[in-house]
């Protein structure tokens, strides 16, 4: 598939060609767990489903051609993808990470892979002079999200990325924004990681992880990963998310205006005392949004009075349903520090209790700031 095709028209065919048997329009399920082989050692190019599946390969194709990579890779999770760069590392090895990221990603740093003797820094990602003086001869990596999860900041991707010297990889969690709006290989980022389970699958109904990098080097090390560790996908989890990327492009475009609708009417309402948006004007990075991304995504979140009221006022929607997760087609809402992220209370990352986080979906406007409307009287 020619990759210079527009983003709309890879996230439908890329990967995906009309089954050579059969003529299936759509990727089958190849639902197998081992391929006959013509002789000892001799295949048809599969062996074992944990290697490789015929569906699963569909999936990496097209996850390569969206963020503009070279390699894709899946996964059974979005935690599973991001363990298995960080298996790229050994111990007395450094990270630079953000100090604003989701609760699972410092959980699985912290309290699983620090015990291995990896080290880890927590930074404000837009304070480049800390970063820099954060950098050691054993840092190899900095990890960053953009939008972070849950407070919406950004960075810069290009700048950060010029920071780094030789020998320091650059790992984007693209989830956020998803691959319509921004793509960080494009930016010089080394390796992307997207939650499949989120915008990519899109209809709540899959779990999964994904990955795009352009060297093969470090391709080859994190497939063989792949296969050692067997986090991988099945079949029918990977045609999920092959089947709901098809409608990435417009449901981003939705997700992103209902979004902004909402996040203008909060700034606006009186029980709100600051709402996190980067396509809103008071955004403080709103002009690095409008540079870095496409659109500004279907995630917003606010600060309300205090934890009681934040909690409270989860509880009361009738359309946004309180649940963790987001991405989906239909609209949720979550207080982190007891949901998402309660893996970082007590941290020195922790969530505000008084924080609200919503994703906004695509139904009509008219009934979600309806919704809203009652749920914050």
């Amino acid at each position: 598939m020619n990759n210079d095709l527009h983003f709309e028209t890879l996230a439908i065919h890329a990967g995906q060609d009309p089954d050579p048997t059969t003529g299936a329009i759509m990727t089958p399920i190849y639902q197998t767990s081992t391929y006959v082989q013509r002789a000892p050692g001799e295949h048809q190019g599969y062996d074992y489903s944990r290697s490789d599946n015929p569906t699963r390969a569909a999936l990496e194709a097209l996850i390569a051609a969206l963020e503009g990579g070279e390699y894709g890779l899946a996964f059974a999770s979005g935690m599973a993808a991001t363990d298995t760069i960080l298996r790229l590392f050994k111990s007395g090895d450094h990270i630079i990470v953000g100090n604003d990221v989701y609760g699972g990603t410092y959980r699985l740093f912290e309290r699983v892979l620090s015990r291995y003797g990896l080290q880890f820094s927590w930074l404000d990602l837009n304070n480049h002079d800390a970063v820099q003086a954060a950098l050691r001869p054993e840092t190899k990596l900095l990890w960053l999200e953009t939008p972070t999860n849950p407070k919406l900041e950004l960075a810069d991707i290009a700048a950060l990325v010029d920071l780094m010297p030789d020998g320091v990889m650059v790992a984007v969690d693209n989830t956020f924004a998803s691959p319509v709006s921004q793509q960080p290989l494009r930016l010089g980022a080394d390796i992307v990681m997207h939650s499949s389970t989120k915008y990519l699958g899109g209809h709540s109904d899959v779990v999964g992880g994904v990955l795009a990098l352009n060297d093969q080097e470090t391709h080859q090390q994190l497939k063989f990963l792949q296969n050692a560790v067997g986090s991988v996908p099945g079949p029918m989890d990977s045609f999920l998310v092959l089947r709901g990327v098809k409608t990435l492009h417009i449901r981003m475009e939705r997700h992103s205006e209902n979004a902004l609708q909402i996040a203008r009417f909060l700034e606006d309402h009186p029980a709100v005392r600051q709402v996190y948006y980067p396509g809103l004007e008071s955004h403080p990075q709103h002009e690095l949004a409008k540079r870095q991304m496409k659109y500004f995504g279907g995630m917003v979140s606010m600060l309300l009075e205090n934890e009681e009221v934040a909690r409270q006022m989860s509880s009361r929607t009738k359309i946004f349903a309180l649940a963790e997760s987001l991405g989906g087609v239909e609209s949720l809402i979550e207080h982190p520090y007891s949901m998402t992220h309660a893996s970082t209370a007590d941290s020195e990352i922790a969530v505000d209790p008084a924080l609200v986080r919503l994703s906004v979906g695509i139904e009509h406007i008219d009934d979600l700031l309806a919704d809203l409307r009652q749920a914050l009287a």
